[in-house]
């Protein structure tokens, strides 16, 4: 079944390098990547997607932000083909989005919710909070359309 939960945004935030609590609750969530200075990556793919005006929209959203390690992590040449190609790149950059604002607290061993590209992921909570195997490293950073979940890995929808 199907358990998707859905919190309201709340203040509680927890920070971690590259945010401060006042910057990243007053801006929106591309604002917010951009403002840390460790999502570039992020971003050049957001705006090559063409999905900046939608992460600025109302949301609110969930956000898993893989960091620029996290991109450098993939294959080589793998983050330039992508660039090139929107579709497959916007694909991907979808998986890591879900529909609501989802705080740390909401996640539960097992729990698998709907991303916004339509596939599913879960969640796992032994050993630290991971999504699709992926480490959450700093959790519940407000923006004010939703809270961005950092990550140490992008995660590939199911081909």
């Amino acid at each position: 079944m199907l358990r998707r939960t859905l919190i309201a945004l709340t203040t509680a935030t927890v920070m971690t390098a590259g945010f401060a609590k006042a910057e990243s609750h007053a801006m929106d969530i591309v604002d917010t990547a951009i403002a840390a200075g460790t999502f570039n990556t992020l971003v050049a793919a957001v705006q090559a997607a063409g999905l900046v005006e939608t992460l600025k929209g109302p949301g609110p959203f969930t956000v898993f932000a893989p960091t620029d390690e996290a991109f450098a992590a993939l294959p080589a040449g793998t983050v330039e083909a992508l660039l090139a190609d929107p579709v497959a790149l916007a694909a991907i950059l979808t998986y890591h989005v879900v529909p609501g604002a989802v705080m740390s607290s909401a996640l539960t061993e097992g729990l698998t919710v709907a991303t916004v590209n339509g596939a599913m992921v879960t969640f796992t909570l032994d050993g630290g909070a991971k999504i699709n195997g992926a480490n959450i490293v700093a959790a519940d950073i407000m923006a004010t359309n939703g809270v961005i979940h950092v990550i140490d890995a992008v995660i590939l929808p199911p081909m």
